[in-house]
Protein backbone atom coordinates (compact mmCIF):
# COMPACT_ATOMS: atom_id res chain seq x y z
CA UNK A 1 0.00 0.00 0.00
CA UNK A 2 1.54 3.41 -0.83
CA UNK A 3 2.24 6.08 1.69
CA UNK A 4 0.07 8.97 -0.08
CA UNK A 5 1.10 11.58 2.22
CA UNK A 6 4.88 9.99 1.82
CA UNK A 7 4.56 10.09 -1.90
CA UNK A 8 3.47 13.53 -2.13
CA UNK A 9 5.74 15.18 -0.58
CA UNK A 10 8.58 12.96 -2.69
CA UNK A 11 6.55 14.73 -5.09
CA UNK A 12 6.89 18.26 -4.04
CA UNK A 13 10.15 17.54 -3.60
CA UNK A 14 10.87 16.31 -6.77
CA UNK A 15 9.47 19.38 -8.49
CA UNK A 16 11.91 21.45 -6.08
CA UNK A 17 14.98 19.26 -7.65
CA UNK A 18 13.48 19.84 -11.06
CA UNK A 19 13.36 23.31 -10.74
CA UNK A 20 16.91 23.24 -10.00
CA UNK A 21 18.19 20.97 -12.79
CA UNK A 22 16.23 23.14 -15.23
CA UNK A 23 17.60 26.84 -13.69
CA UNK A 24 21.10 25.22 -14.42
CA UNK A 25 20.20 24.12 -18.01
CA UNK A 26 18.51 27.21 -19.36
CA UNK A 27 21.15 29.42 -17.73
CA UNK A 28 24.21 27.78 -19.06
CA UNK A 29 23.17 26.07 -22.38
CA UNK A 30 20.18 28.86 -23.54
CA UNK A 31 18.31 28.15 -25.98
CA UNK A 32 19.84 24.12 -26.56
CA UNK A 33 17.58 21.08 -26.86
CA UNK A 34 19.32 18.26 -25.19
CA UNK A 35 17.93 14.32 -25.90
CA UNK A 36 20.23 12.63 -23.43
CA UNK A 37 22.88 12.47 -21.46
CA UNK A 38 26.02 10.65 -21.83
CA UNK A 39 27.23 10.05 -18.02
CA UNK A 40 24.45 11.67 -16.54
CA UNK A 41 25.85 15.01 -18.57
CA UNK A 42 23.66 16.48 -21.23
CA UNK A 43 24.86 15.23 -24.47
CA UNK A 44 25.62 18.79 -26.95
CA UNK A 45 26.68 16.89 -30.82
CA UNK A 46 27.01 13.85 -32.46
CA UNK A 47 23.96 11.24 -33.95
CA UNK A 48 20.39 11.97 -33.01
CA UNK A 49 18.74 9.80 -35.13
CA UNK A 50 16.02 11.90 -35.78
CA UNK A 51 15.06 15.52 -34.45
CA UNK A 52 11.88 14.94 -32.48
CA UNK A 53 12.33 16.36 -28.47
CA UNK A 54 12.35 20.23 -28.70
CA UNK A 55 9.13 20.14 -27.07
CA UNK A 56 9.91 18.82 -24.14
CA UNK A 57 12.17 21.10 -22.43
CA UNK A 58 9.52 23.76 -23.08
CA UNK A 59 7.26 21.60 -21.94
CA UNK A 60 8.97 20.74 -18.46
CA UNK A 61 9.30 24.52 -18.35
CA UNK A 62 5.32 25.32 -18.61
CA UNK A 63 4.59 22.38 -15.42
CA UNK A 64 7.07 24.61 -13.05
CA UNK A 65 4.93 27.34 -14.09
CA UNK A 66 1.44 25.41 -13.30
CA UNK A 67 3.71 23.96 -9.84
CA UNK A 68 4.91 27.22 -9.13
CA UNK A 69 2.99 30.41 -10.43
CA UNK A 70 6.35 32.04 -10.46
CA UNK A 71 6.85 34.26 -13.13
CA UNK A 72 9.95 33.46 -14.52
CA UNK A 73 9.09 29.69 -15.23
CA UNK A 74 6.48 31.64 -17.71
CA UNK A 75 8.87 33.71 -19.25
CA UNK A 76 11.03 30.84 -20.08
CA UNK A 77 8.60 28.37 -20.71
CA UNK A 78 7.30 30.81 -23.47
CA UNK A 79 10.50 31.67 -24.84
CA UNK A 80 11.22 27.77 -25.60
CA UNK A 81 7.91 27.33 -26.71
CA UNK A 82 8.69 30.40 -29.63
CA UNK A 83 11.65 28.80 -30.37
CA UNK A 84 9.98 25.57 -31.96
CA UNK A 85 7.05 27.76 -33.51
CA UNK A 86 8.25 27.23 -37.32
CA UNK A 87 8.37 23.73 -37.01
CA UNK A 88 4.54 23.62 -37.25
CA UNK A 89 5.74 23.46 -40.93
CA UNK A 90 8.19 20.58 -40.23
CA UNK A 91 7.50 17.89 -42.69
CA UNK A 92 10.76 15.75 -41.87
CA UNK A 93 9.45 14.22 -39.09
CA UNK A 94 6.25 12.54 -37.82
CA UNK A 95 6.54 13.79 -34.01
CA UNK A 96 4.92 17.75 -34.13
CA UNK A 97 2.28 16.22 -31.88
CA UNK A 98 5.33 15.93 -29.08
CA UNK A 99 6.92 19.32 -30.06
CA UNK A 100 3.81 21.44 -29.84
CA UNK A 101 1.11 19.12 -27.56
CA UNK A 102 3.97 19.95 -24.54
CA UNK A 103 4.30 23.26 -25.24
CA UNK A 104 1.90 25.38 -27.67
CA UNK A 105 -0.92 23.25 -26.02
CA UNK A 106 -0.39 23.79 -22.36
CA UNK A 107 0.39 27.40 -23.63
CA UNK A 108 -3.36 27.90 -24.72
CA UNK A 109 -4.49 26.16 -21.54
CA UNK A 110 -3.46 29.15 -19.73
CA UNK A 111 -6.58 31.26 -18.13
CA UNK A 112 -5.28 34.49 -18.82
CA UNK A 113 -4.96 34.99 -22.43
CA UNK A 114 -7.06 37.51 -24.21
CA UNK A 115 -9.04 36.52 -27.01
CA UNK A 116 -6.07 37.68 -29.70
CA UNK A 117 -3.69 35.64 -27.90
CA UNK A 118 -5.76 32.43 -28.05
CA UNK A 119 -6.74 32.47 -31.36
CA UNK A 120 -2.35 33.10 -32.55
CA UNK A 121 -1.80 30.06 -30.75
CA UNK A 122 -4.42 27.80 -31.69
CA UNK A 123 -3.29 28.87 -35.01
CA UNK A 124 -0.06 27.09 -34.71
CA UNK A 125 -1.55 23.89 -33.13
CA UNK A 126 -4.21 23.88 -36.05
CA UNK A 127 -1.16 24.37 -38.38
CA UNK A 128 1.26 21.69 -36.97
CA UNK A 129 -1.92 19.13 -37.02
CA UNK A 130 -2.41 19.92 -40.93
CA UNK A 131 1.25 18.81 -41.15
CA UNK A 132 0.90 16.11 -39.62
CA UNK A 133 -1.34 15.16 -41.79
CA UNK A 134 0.38 15.37 -45.00
CA UNK A 135 2.12 12.26 -43.83
CA UNK A 136 -0.97 10.26 -44.60
CA UNK A 137 -0.68 7.19 -47.47
CA UNK A 138 -4.21 6.25 -48.46
CA UNK A 139 -2.37 3.18 -49.93
CA UNK A 140 -2.16 1.27 -46.71
CA UNK A 141 -4.32 3.59 -44.25
CA UNK A 142 -1.26 5.47 -42.55
CA UNK A 143 1.03 8.12 -41.69
CA UNK A 144 4.22 7.22 -42.51
CA UNK A 145 6.96 7.67 -39.82
CA UNK A 146 10.37 9.72 -40.42
CA UNK A 147 12.00 6.83 -41.57
CA UNK A 148 10.35 5.87 -44.99
CA UNK A 149 7.00 6.14 -46.66
CA UNK A 150 6.32 2.32 -46.11
CA UNK A 151 7.02 2.68 -42.88
CA UNK A 152 4.24 2.91 -40.05
CA UNK A 153 5.50 3.78 -36.41
CA UNK A 154 3.97 2.83 -32.86
CA UNK A 155 5.17 6.11 -31.80
CA UNK A 156 2.81 8.29 -33.98
CA UNK A 157 -0.09 7.15 -31.73
CA UNK A 158 1.38 10.04 -29.34
CA UNK A 159 1.19 12.56 -32.02
CA UNK A 160 -2.35 11.55 -34.13
CA UNK A 161 -4.34 13.85 -31.06
CA UNK A 162 -3.15 16.88 -32.78
CA UNK A 163 -4.34 15.60 -36.21
CA UNK A 164 -7.62 15.00 -34.54
CA UNK A 165 -7.26 18.74 -32.76
CA UNK A 166 -6.64 20.22 -36.11
CA UNK A 167 -9.53 18.62 -37.52
CA UNK A 168 -12.16 19.41 -34.63
CA UNK A 169 -10.93 23.01 -35.11
CA UNK A 170 -11.89 23.19 -38.41
CA UNK A 171 -14.50 20.99 -38.88
CA UNK A 172 -12.04 19.54 -41.79
CA UNK A 173 -14.16 15.52 -42.02
CA UNK A 174 -11.28 14.66 -44.56
CA UNK A 175 -8.79 15.70 -41.88
CA UNK A 176 -10.98 13.26 -39.22
CA UNK A 177 -10.63 10.64 -41.53
CA UNK A 178 -6.94 10.55 -41.32
CA UNK A 179 -6.50 10.87 -37.83
CA UNK A 180 -8.99 7.67 -37.73
CA UNK A 181 -7.80 5.78 -40.25
CA UNK A 182 -4.12 6.03 -39.10
CA UNK A 183 -5.51 4.93 -35.49
CA UNK A 184 -7.38 1.92 -36.67
CA UNK A 185 -4.70 0.80 -38.87
CA UNK A 186 -2.07 1.43 -35.86
CA UNK A 187 -4.67 -1.14 -33.90
CA UNK A 188 -5.37 -3.88 -36.51
CA UNK A 189 -1.06 -3.91 -37.34
CA UNK A 190 0.56 -3.14 -34.40
CA UNK A 191 -0.97 -4.25 -31.86
CA UNK A 192 -1.43 -7.87 -31.14
CA UNK A 193 -3.97 -10.04 -29.18
CA UNK A 194 -2.30 -9.92 -25.98
CA UNK A 195 -1.98 -6.19 -25.49
CA UNK A 196 1.69 -6.13 -26.66
CA UNK A 197 2.82 -3.77 -29.30
CA UNK A 198 5.14 -3.84 -32.07
CA UNK A 199 7.35 -0.66 -32.93
CA UNK A 200 7.14 -0.51 -36.86
CA UNK A 201 4.75 -2.09 -39.62
CA UNK A 202 6.11 -2.27 -43.32
CA UNK A 203 3.79 -1.97 -46.22
CA UNK A 204 3.70 -2.58 -49.66
CA UNK A 205 3.65 1.00 -51.18
CA UNK A 206 1.73 -0.04 -54.34
CA UNK A 207 -1.05 -1.92 -53.26
CA UNK A 208 -1.01 -0.87 -49.46
CA UNK A 209 -0.64 -4.04 -48.17
CA UNK A 210 0.58 -4.84 -44.89
CA UNK A 211 4.18 -7.08 -44.79
CA UNK A 212 5.07 -7.10 -41.57
CA UNK A 213 5.90 -6.24 -38.24
CA UNK A 214 9.25 -4.74 -37.41
CA UNK A 215 11.39 -2.61 -34.74
CA UNK A 216 14.56 -0.39 -34.40
CA UNK A 217 14.65 0.05 -30.82
CA UNK A 218 13.54 -3.76 -29.34
CA UNK A 219 14.95 -6.79 -28.98
CA UNK A 220 13.40 -8.72 -32.40
CA UNK A 221 10.96 -7.76 -34.69
CA UNK A 222 8.19 -10.23 -32.90
CA UNK A 223 9.44 -8.53 -29.09
CA UNK A 224 7.50 -6.47 -27.07
CA UNK A 225 9.52 -3.01 -26.78
CA UNK A 226 8.52 -1.74 -23.89
CA UNK A 227 8.34 2.27 -24.49
CA UNK A 228 6.66 1.59 -27.80
CA UNK A 229 3.61 -0.02 -25.77
CA UNK A 230 3.53 3.14 -23.40
CA UNK A 231 3.43 5.44 -26.15
CA UNK A 232 0.38 3.17 -27.62
CA UNK A 233 -1.52 2.67 -23.90
CA UNK A 234 -1.50 6.60 -23.78
CA UNK A 235 -2.11 7.45 -27.44
CA UNK A 236 -5.08 5.31 -27.62
CA UNK A 237 -6.13 6.76 -24.52
CA UNK A 238 -6.03 10.48 -26.07
CA UNK A 239 -7.89 9.22 -29.07
CA UNK A 240 -10.54 7.89 -27.49
CA UNK A 241 -11.11 10.93 -25.91
CA UNK A 242 -11.37 12.89 -28.86
CA UNK A 243 -13.41 10.54 -30.63
CA UNK A 244 -15.36 8.85 -28.01
CA UNK A 245 -14.81 5.46 -30.08
CA UNK A 246 -14.80 2.62 -27.51
CA UNK A 247 -11.98 0.57 -29.75
CA UNK A 248 -9.88 2.88 -28.72
CA UNK A 249 -10.75 3.03 -24.92
CA UNK A 250 -10.01 -1.07 -25.47
CA UNK A 251 -6.78 -0.80 -27.14
CA UNK A 252 -5.53 1.21 -24.33
CA UNK A 253 -6.78 -0.76 -21.82
CA UNK A 254 -5.52 -3.55 -23.41
CA UNK A 255 -2.20 -2.74 -23.80
CA UNK A 256 -2.42 -1.46 -19.84
CA UNK A 257 -3.12 -5.31 -19.12
CA UNK A 258 -0.27 -6.06 -20.69
CA UNK A 259 2.05 -3.50 -18.75
CA UNK A 260 0.46 -4.59 -15.36
CA UNK A 261 1.04 -8.25 -16.20
CA UNK A 262 4.61 -8.33 -17.05
CA UNK A 263 6.43 -5.32 -15.62
CA UNK A 264 7.78 -6.25 -11.92
CA UNK A 265 6.37 -4.83 -8.66
CA UNK A 266 8.29 -1.54 -8.56
CA UNK A 267 6.49 -0.82 -11.68
CA UNK A 268 9.56 -0.44 -13.83
CA UNK A 269 10.08 -2.34 -17.33
CA UNK A 270 12.97 -3.58 -18.90
CA UNK A 271 13.83 -1.88 -22.76
CA UNK A 272 11.72 -5.09 -23.95
CA UNK A 273 9.96 -7.67 -22.01
CA UNK A 274 11.19 -10.69 -24.21
CA UNK A 275 14.84 -9.65 -24.27
CA UNK A 276 16.81 -12.57 -22.01
CA UNK A 277 19.16 -11.04 -18.81
CA UNK A 278 19.46 -7.61 -19.85
CA UNK A 279 22.21 -5.90 -18.71
CA UNK A 280 20.67 -2.92 -18.31
CA UNK A 281 17.25 -4.03 -16.30
CA UNK A 282 15.17 -0.65 -16.77
CA UNK A 283 13.67 1.68 -18.80
CA UNK A 284 12.80 4.58 -16.57
CA UNK A 285 11.21 6.69 -19.59
CA UNK A 286 8.84 4.15 -20.45
CA UNK A 287 7.83 3.79 -16.81
CA UNK A 288 7.28 7.58 -16.82
CA UNK A 289 4.75 7.60 -19.74
CA UNK A 290 2.90 4.29 -18.16
CA UNK A 291 2.45 6.38 -15.23
CA UNK A 292 1.17 9.33 -16.95
CA UNK A 293 -1.22 7.12 -19.16
CA UNK A 294 -2.57 4.98 -16.40
CA UNK A 295 -3.33 8.42 -15.05
CA UNK A 296 -5.38 9.10 -17.64
CA UNK A 297 -7.12 5.63 -18.19
CA UNK A 298 -8.43 5.83 -14.50
CA UNK A 299 -10.74 8.52 -15.50
CA UNK A 300 -11.61 7.34 -18.84
CA UNK A 301 -12.51 3.72 -18.34
CA UNK A 302 -16.00 3.03 -17.37
CA UNK A 303 -15.31 0.22 -15.32
CA UNK A 304 -14.48 1.57 -11.32
CA UNK A 305 -12.17 -1.23 -10.32
CA UNK A 306 -9.66 -1.18 -13.31
CA UNK A 307 -9.88 2.97 -12.51
CA UNK A 308 -8.36 2.05 -9.45
CA UNK A 309 -6.11 -0.66 -10.52
CA UNK A 310 -4.53 1.73 -13.32
CA UNK A 311 -4.85 4.44 -10.14
CA UNK A 312 -3.05 2.07 -7.97
CA UNK A 313 -0.60 1.16 -10.13
CA UNK A 314 0.22 4.49 -11.10
CA UNK A 315 1.23 5.34 -8.07
CA UNK A 316 3.60 2.87 -7.33
CA UNK A 317 5.00 3.64 -10.26
CA UNK A 318 5.42 7.24 -9.18
CA UNK A 319 6.85 6.00 -5.55
CA UNK A 320 9.52 3.89 -7.42
CA UNK A 321 10.84 7.05 -9.40
CA UNK A 322 10.93 9.41 -6.89
CA UNK A 323 13.13 7.22 -4.64
CA UNK A 324 16.93 7.69 -5.19
CA UNK A 325 17.41 4.84 -7.21
CA UNK A 326 15.19 6.64 -10.07
CA UNK A 327 15.83 10.12 -9.07
CA UNK A 328 18.99 12.18 -9.70
CA UNK A 329 18.76 14.61 -6.43
CA UNK A 330 21.38 12.32 -4.43
CA UNK A 331 23.85 11.46 -7.58
CA UNK A 332 26.37 14.45 -7.33
CA UNK A 333 26.86 16.20 -11.27
CA UNK A 334 24.18 14.14 -12.91
CA UNK A 335 22.50 17.51 -14.96
CA UNK A 336 19.11 15.28 -15.62
CA UNK A 337 16.13 14.44 -13.00
CA UNK A 338 15.18 10.57 -13.82
CA UNK A 339 18.23 8.22 -14.05
CA UNK A 340 17.79 4.98 -16.05
CA UNK A 341 16.34 6.37 -19.30
CA UNK A 342 16.94 4.51 -22.59
CA UNK A 343 17.02 6.46 -26.19
CA UNK A 344 18.27 3.86 -28.52
CA UNK A 345 19.79 0.69 -27.00
CA UNK A 346 20.64 -1.11 -30.78
CA UNK A 347 22.48 2.14 -31.58
CA UNK A 348 24.15 2.74 -28.08
CA UNK A 349 22.63 6.20 -27.59
CA UNK A 350 21.18 7.09 -24.41
CA UNK A 351 21.61 3.58 -22.83
CA UNK A 352 20.79 3.85 -18.63
CA UNK A 353 20.56 7.65 -18.92
CA UNK A 354 18.85 10.64 -18.21
CA UNK A 355 16.47 11.44 -21.48
CA UNK A 356 14.43 14.10 -22.31
CA UNK A 357 10.93 12.74 -22.94
CA UNK A 358 11.72 10.91 -19.49
CA UNK A 359 12.02 13.67 -17.95
CA UNK A 360 8.71 15.59 -19.52
CA UNK A 361 5.87 12.46 -18.62
CA UNK A 362 8.11 12.03 -15.48
CA UNK A 363 6.88 15.75 -14.43
CA UNK A 364 3.25 15.39 -15.82
CA UNK A 365 3.39 12.04 -13.91
CA UNK A 366 4.39 14.13 -10.86
CA UNK A 367 1.72 17.15 -11.88
CA UNK A 368 -0.87 14.82 -11.70
CA UNK A 369 -0.21 13.47 -8.44
CA UNK A 370 -0.11 16.53 -7.07
CA UNK A 371 -3.53 16.94 -8.52
CA UNK A 372 -2.09 20.40 -11.24
CA UNK A 373 -3.45 18.03 -13.81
Amino acid sequence: MIDRERLDEKCRQTMDFAARQLLHLTETHPDFFPMYTVGGKWKHDGEAWTNWCEGFLGGQLWLLYQHTGDAQWRARAEHYSHLVEERQYDRNVHDLGFVFWSTWRRWLAMPDLGAEQQQAINAVLIQAGQTMGLRFKEKGQYMRSFVADESLFIDIMMNVGIVFYAAQQTNDANLLRIANQHCLTTRRYLVRGDGSTSHEGIFDLETGIFLRQSTHQGWRDDSAWARGLTWALYGFGTAYTFTNDVRYLQTAEDCARFYIENTPAHGVPPNDWDEPNPADPYESSAAAIAASGLFNLAKLTGDATRARLYRDYALQIMDTLTEPEFLASETPGWEGILKHGMYHQMRGLGVNESVMWGEYFFLEAVSKVLGHE
